[in-house]
């Protein structure tokens, strides 16, 4: 079994968040309940990242709790269904293709503040006509097949690697941003304190119907910028 530390180490990771602040994450930061959904690049990661955090993490997949066996040793996350990870108290993660969403039990999310880390990709997801027009952005869409979920965009620009292997302390030069749209405005600061958490500046990314900003084929899109960038990025950006 390899522990998280052990983990981030055999990568190169730097350990900053792991041991020089350990005594100081006890004090400041509420340790959390999270379903993550989805067990690919983004939501493995995410599995690593905040189980090494501390946080109490369920993750599950269309495959079932025992596909997910190795990344659960791996990582001390419990492997459970999507009804269980659904129901995590304080933070549910979708990394699901997005054509997998309206299979999703949508009224287990009611309440939840549900991370939307998806993107729309038609060679994948097939063709979405309200999506393809750009009439919806894809977390409008997503939200709308979720009843009562208070959705919040973000993780859908940054590469898994980088994702994993590219946070660092608050200050330092070249950290990444990250930007975080939602309607709920307590939901996106509980999601922007994640993103910070991970070692990336979150920045507010305006509503669910402006996250066209931080789709595909955009500024801010897989570009790795800092703070100052993303904000410039989001601004310029053309319908």
């Amino acid at each position: 079994m390899r522990f998280p530390g052990e983990f981030f180490r055999s990568c190169g990771v730097s350990a900053w968040w792991s041991d020089r602040t350990a005594d100081r994450r006890r004090q400041e930061r509420t340790l959390m309940r999270i379903g993550i959904i989805g067990s690919g690049h983004i939501g493995g990661t995410l599995t690593r990242r905040l189980t090494a955090l501390g946080h109490e993490v369920t993750v599950a997949n269309s495959r079932g709790p025992e596909s997910l066996r190795d990344l659960a040793t791996e990582t001390g996350a419990a492997a459970g269904t999507v009804e269980q990870a659904a129901a995590a108290d304080d933070l549910v993660v979708l990394a699901v293709p997005l054509a997998a969403v309206p299979a999703l039990p949508g009224d287990a999310f009611s309440g939840r503040v549900v991370v939307d880390a998806n993107n729309y990709y038609p060679q994948r997801d097939g063709e979405i006509p309200e999506l393809a027009d750009r009439s919806l952005t894809s977390s409008r869409w997503t939200a709308d097949r979720l009843p009562g979920a208070r959705v919040v965009k973000t993780f859908n620009t940054i590469q898994a690697q980088h994702l994993l292997e590219n946070g660092r302390p608050a200050g330092e030069a070249e950290r990444i941003a990250l930007p975080v749209a939602a309607d709920d405005a307590d939901a996106k600061q509980l999601v922007m304190n994640v993103v910070e958490s991970l070692g990336f500046d979150p920045v507010d990314a305006g509503t669910l119907d402006e996250s066209w900003r931080q789709q595909p084929d955009t500024a801010v899109y897989g570009t790795d910028r800092d703070a100052d960038g993303v904000r410039r990025g989001l601004a310029e950006a053309r319908p």
